[in-house]
């Protein structure tokens, strides 16, 4: 992706909130079932609460239980990066905003099998929401 947004720490802090920040700048997880989005219903586009790309879309969106907002796919493959994140001694894929760098979540391979198997656990702090018109 070409749009990449660099920004130093004290802009990020100034642009997010203190919650917003933890999670997206720091790789922090808020708790489950906490989130804004995890129950949303509404149609429209998720979007990094970091810098606006849209990541996904209320179509991919499914219910999972986990407590986290869950989508089967990204809107756009490039809008998201994946790396290797061994963290709390786990291997897991951390997903992040390809623009910003953002850490929104993990993917697992325990989503729904008729729409590829992968669970993109997101959280609502790293999200906006852009309702359909």
């Amino acid at each position: 992706m070409s749009n990449k947004v660099h920004k130093a720490d004290a802009e990020w802090r100034k642009q997010l909130t203190p919650e917003q920040y933890r999670v997206l700048r720091e790789k922090g997880t808020e708790a489950p079932f906490t989130g804004e989005y995890t129950s949303n219903k509404a149609q429209g586009d998720y979007v990094c609460a970091g810098c606006g790309t849209v990541l996904f879309t209320s179509e991919q969106k499914f219910d999972s239980g986990c407590g986290w907002p869950s989508f089967t796919k990204p809107v756009v493959d490039a809008h998201v990066a994946e790396q290797t994140d061994t963290s709390h001694g786990r291997i897991r894929t951390e997903v992040l905003c390809s623009s910003c760098q953002g850490h929104l979540g993990h993917v697992f391979t325990d989503g729904p099998q008729e729409a590829g198997g992968l669970r993109y656990c997101i959280n609502s702090a790293a999200l906006g929401f852009k309702k359909s018109k």
